[in-house]
């Protein structure tokens, strides 16, 4: 079956928010991802097979040129398909459009061969400030 790939397509919360919790194992949290995601992101790119929710990335920005890829989740029975790098390939696109010059991800050293070897990000220091 086709997977396709639409940037700022119509969002279903419960839909975002149960492919959230699958692909960072937690429990839903009824979050508003709508209402998130128009208030502080540049756009996002949902992938759909046979109209279920299969990958979702978020694309937040700073305004300028700069955007960042945030909740790259695919769900566990088609990873290792392509989905993940064609979510984030479409963010690149999407950014790109909008005139963004960079686009940034941070992730852990575990998910290093998907960003960097099939999405093509290129190593950058970074450092992280914990909060919380």
């Amino acid at each position: 079956m086709t997977i396709s790939y639409e940037w700022r397509g119509p969002l279903d919360n419960e839909a975002v928010d149960a492919l959230h919790a699958e692909a960072f194992g937690h429990a839903p949290t009824a979050t508003d991802w709508h209402t998130r995601l128009h208030r502080h992101s540049l756009g996002w790119v949902c992938a759909h097979r046979g109209g279920r929710l299969v990958g979702f990335v978020n694309v937040a920005w700073d305004g300028g040129v700069h955007a960042f890829l945030l909740d790259t989740a695919v769900a566990r029975d088609v990873r290792g398909a392509g989905v993940g790098s064609a979510l984030v390939a479409a963010a690149a696109r999407g950014a790109r459009a909008a005139h963004c010059d960079w686009l940034h991800v941070d992730f852990e050293e575990r998910l290093r061969p998907f960003y960097v070897d099939a999405c093509g990000f290129r190593p950058t220091d970074a450092a992280l400030l914990a909060l919380r």
